[in-house]
């Protein structure tokens, strides 16, 4: 065992994390999920761990979904001790087939966030078109919005690795860009990409969506097209707010108050577009626990679907935040004439 692991191992041991549980808990703890697999593979949460995760939150929380959240908030009410949401972006179809039943067997809500062209079968979530594409060649020598890329392909880390450069690169571009670039990179590989993303990668159903409704799980916004809304103009950023919220409606016959911003990506202009369009409440990639003045527009969530249970309560007890928080207040030991500067 590496001595941080060990060192971590000590602190769950002694109870450091139950008192930064018990010192955060009035704030709010929203968690963030995406992918789910039967077994362990890269990037997605295995059944077993989500379950040990849930059983643990299940223990220590009291788990809401995020409609109950934004009433307490909205009303001016002080939430239950030790309020935790589950967050889960995107609405793949393995989050159907593998984590409700998990979380419907614990009686644990949940807030799904879809993206409506996603659901209809018009679009792919567009950081799957790189993996896609990686998976299927033996290596790239190619240029990324300016960005050169090569890379031989000696194992699927090393695809993986490629398709997350390559996204990385595209996030920084006008939508409009990003997409002609996606096409540029297919036709160099010699690919031609499905009008529909294949089966691993497909969306839950508007059927699946409405049974897991039924069920507690609250259904929120993640637009139309999952663009970055930091860099669409004026008039696509309202399309993809109004349009996803009244798609959402239609389908599911109540207000749609509930929101996710694609990649955490929101400034000031987009958090107000928001307010415009109706939404009541939204998530950002923040990191951290969430005071009682939080802008209901802007929550901080906690990533954690590569961590090991320990790592998982470190997080969610607020010890990483605290952590953080000392390092980037600590000063530099580097010296003024260091050629490291």
């Amino acid at each position: 065992m590496r001595p941080k692991e060990a060192l971590l191992g000590l602190a769950r041991m002694t109870g450091t994390f139950a008192v930064f549980r018990a010192m955060n808990r009035r704030r709010l703890l929203v968690l963030t999920y995406h992918r789910f697999t039967d077994s362990p593979c890269p990037g997605r949460m295995s059944a077993a761990d989500l379950a040990t995760q849930l059983d643990y939150l299940a223990s220590h929380y009291t788990v809401l979904p995020l409609s109950r959240v934004e009433r307490y908030l909205r009303e001016g009410q002080r939430l239950p001790p030790a309020t935790a949401a589950i967050t889960i972006d995107d609405g793949y179809a393995d989050f159907h087939d593998i984590a409700w039943p998990i979380l419907r067997q614990r009686k644990l809500p949940a807030t799904v966030f879809v993206v409506t062209d996603f659901v209809d079968r018009k679009c792919w979530i567009w950081t799957d078109k790189a993996r896609y594409l990686m998976a299927r060649v033996d290596g790239i020598s190619i240029d990324v919005a300016g960005a050169r890329i090569d890379a031989a392909f000696t194992s699927d880390g090393a695809r993986r690795a490629a398709a997350s450069r390559i996204n990385a690169v595209l996030k920084s571009q006008p939508d409009e860009v990003k997409d002609i670039e996606i096409d540029r990179i297919a036709a160099q590989c010699r690919i031609t990409l499905p009008d529909t993303p294949p089966a691993d990668d497909a969306s839950c159903s508007w059927a699946q969506i409405r049974e897991m409704e039924a069920t507690g799980i609250d259904i929120g916004s993640h637009t139309v097209t999952h663009p970055i809304l930091t860099r669409v103009p004026a008039d696509r950023l309202r399309r993809e707010l109004e349009g996803s919220r009244n798609r959402l409606e239609e389908i599911l016959g109540h207000p749609a108050n509930l929101f996710c911003y694609p990649n955490g990506a929101y400034n000031g202009l987009v958090r107000d577009a928001l307010a415009r369009a109706g939404y009541r409440l939204a998530v950002t990639s923040d990191s951290g626990l969430n005071a009682a003045t939080v802008d209901p527009l802007a929550l901080r969530r906690i990533q954690n679907e590569e961590e090991d249970l320990t790592h998982f309560i470190q997080s969610a007890s607020g010890f990483e935040e605290a952590k953080n928080a000392l390092r980037r207040r600590r000063p530099s030991t580097v010296a003024a004439d260091s050629p490291y500067l």
